[in-house]
């Protein structure tokens, strides 16, 4: 168990566990999120040519598009409504997202905001310093996604 400042002058509890230590299932290589969208090109101009996210594949056939992106490393957070209304409201100021979030760690939370915007994105809210320290962005793809732009709130 770690103690984590929570922000607001009180102290909340953190537990971290170490990969593969906590019987974990050590099957799972690789984590895939497939998101279907109406407009795909919106959809690559955002994901891939704004913020970023290395093109690994284009298995596009006369049966549709498709493209694999490489978002770094994967992890998948799972939240109760409870947790997920307390994020949104830090983040966007109230209940927004749905049952699926995307969120990306980057150097520059605030910046890549204004970046994503150019190329289509809504912004959501300000940027903001959560209680657990990072710098927070939210901003809406085209395609209707809510997107976490996270990093350090150092310097700031």
């Amino acid at each position: 168990m770690t103690w984590a400042d929570g922000g607001d002058g009180g102290v909340i509890e953190v537990e971290i566990y170490e990969a593969g230590h906590h019987g974990g299932m050590a099957d799972v290589s690789e984590m895939r999120v497939a998101l279907t969208v109406d407009d795909f090109d919106a959809a690559v101009a955002l994901y891939r040519d704004a913020l970023g996210l290395e093109q690994l594949a284009d298995w596009t056939s006369d049966d549709g598009r498709v493209v694999l992106l490489s978002a770094g490393r994967a992890t998948l957070e799972l939240f109760d409504e409870a947790q997920a209304g307390y994020v949104d409201s830090i983040e966007a100021g109230r209940r927004v997202s749905g049952t699926v979030r995307l969120a990306f760690g980057v150097p520059d939370s605030t910046a890549m905001a204004r970046r994503l915007a150019a190329a289509g994105a809504e912004p959501v809210a300000p940027p903001v310093v959560t209680p657990w320290g990072d710098r927070n962005a939210r901003v809406r793809a085209p395609d209707g996604m809510q997107l976490t732009l996270f990093g350090s709130s150092e310097g700031e």
